[in-house]
C-alpha cells in the first residue's frame, strides 16, 4: 500500500496587512520632510534613489493600503484629505 502525500499547498501571496520597511520608510519621510531645507524632489531623490513621480505612485498606492492607515491614522488622514482636495481642485 503507498501512502497518500499531504497537497501542497499553493504560494502565499505577501501579507497585506503589515508595510514593507520601505513602506514604513516613506510614512516617516512623509511625517517629517517638511522640516528639511530643500526641494522636496530632490529629498526624494536622495533618501529612496525613485523619481518623484514613481514615489508619488507609490504614496497613493500606500495611503489606500488598510495597514497604513493602521500605522499612522492620523498621518494617512491628513494624506488622503490633501490628496483629496488636489483632486477636487484639478477637476474644476
Amino acid at each position: 500500500m503507498s501512502e497518500q502525500q499531504p497537497p501542497i499547498p499553493a504560494p502565499r501571496e505577501p501579507d497585506k496587512s503589515e508595510l514593507s520597511d520601505r513602506e514604513r520608510e516613506i510614512l516617516a519621510f512623509e511625517a517629517r520632510w517638511w522640516k528639511h531645507a530643500g526641494s522636496k524632489e530632490q529629498a526624494i531623490r536622495d533618501t529612496f534613489e525613485l523619481s518623484s513621480t514613481r514615489y508619488y505612485q507609490i504614496l497613493n498606492a500606500l495611503l489606500d493600503n488598510p495597514a497604513a492607515l493602521e500605522h499612522d491614522p492620523v498621518l494617512v488622514g491628513r494624506l488622503r484629505r490633501l490628496r483629496s482636495t488636489r483632486a477636487r481642485t484639478r477637476r474644476r
